[in-house]
């Protein structure tokens, strides 16, 4: 089911309030779009937790990951 009006509203909102709070992010994302956003590049993630536990993974695009990230991006209003 698709989310509606109020919905998009919100987590609009939502990404707003998350790029007022990491300012930098963003900024990375944007250049990422604009220089590295494309099929075969690769993304890894690390996660730290508090307690020090380190998780990673990575995924390589695909040409359908490059539409929806950069849906994604639009959303996010970048």
């Amino acid at each position: 089911m698709a989310p509606n009006m109020m919905e998009m509203l919100a987590i609009k909102g939502k990404i707003d309030a998350f790029a007022k709070r990491h300012p930098m992010f963003p900024k990375f994302l944007s250049d990422v779009k604009d220089t590295a956003l494309k099929e075969g590049t690769v993304i890894e993630f690390t996660v730290t937790t508090p307690d020090g536990t380190v998780k990673r993974s990575n995924i390589k695009v695909a040409a359908e990951d490059v539409e929806l990230l950069q849906t994604l991006g639009k959303l996010g209003g970048k």
